[in-house]
């Protein structure tokens, strides 16, 4: 496992990759439609009332990736229901719509209606990446939320290495996945806190008929555990 790649699968074929226990990819998920559907509700939100925006580390560094939050704000490592280092402005509302394909993600992630049926995401991080400004994602671990329950992660666009590792420790053993645009990967169980990141992203690689010209887009559903 250590420093494996996974190949791509072609889009749209009923592949389902367990690439550590508890984490599942599977190819080609979202249908076109539904891609098209998110790209142009992503346009919607990056517009307000929380735009989006490069978040500010504590330390002062400031990230690559551009994003913007759904049902609760997200600024490293805590969450909130106003943006209170943007605008001040309570942020959009999670869309029950998109609550429900977390629901059906993590049903068919896991094979277990139950466990997709008990899932109640209630915020989420929508993250730009531009490949032309070379955005990245250092490893890090999801834990700013009070519990264990899945994270679901949808790919939009560009086609990038997603580097998945262990819950121990930031360095090796770890394995790189390509994620291609309309993929799905849930991670949780024994996996929930695994460091992941995205060393890379492959300018030129997505599917432009989807009404993004360049660039990735990921929204990752979280529950975070807050009253």
């Amino acid at each position: 496992m250590d420093g494996e790649t996974l190949p791509l699968f072609p889009q749209g074929e009923p592949t389902r990759r367990e690439v550590a226990p508890g984490a599942v990819h599977l190819p080609g998920w979202l249908d076109p439609e539904t891609r098209r559907r998110l790209v142009a509700a992503c346009r919607e939100w990056a517009r307000g009332p929380v735009p989006m925006r490069h978040a500010r580390l504590p330390r002062g560094g400031v990230m690559s990736v551009q994003t913007v939050c759904l049902g609760r704000h997200w600024q490293p490592y805590r969450y909130s229901r106003t943006a209170d280092d943007v605008n001040g402005a309570r942020v959009a509302r999670l869309p029950g719509w998109l609550a429900e394909l977390g629901r059906r993600a993590v049903a068919e992630a896991y094979l277990d209606p139950a466990a997709g049926a008990g899932y109640a995401p209630d915020a989420a991080l929508v993250n730009f990446y531009d490949a032309g400004a070379g955005a990245t994602m250092g490893l890090h671990q999801d834990k700013d939320e009070r519990g264990d329950a899945p994270v679901v992660s949808l790919s939009l666009g560009d086609r990038c290495v997603f580097r998945f590792g262990n819950p121990e420790r930031r360095g090796r053993p770890w394995t790189d996945v390509e994620l291609a645009s309309g993929d799905l990967f849930v991670f949780g169980g024994p996996s929930r806190f695994a460091y992941h990141g995205v060393p890379k992203v492959l300018p030129g690689t997505g599917d432009p008929e989807i009404g993004l010209a360049a660039g990735r887009l990921n929204i990752t559903l979280r529950e975070t555990g807050l009253s």
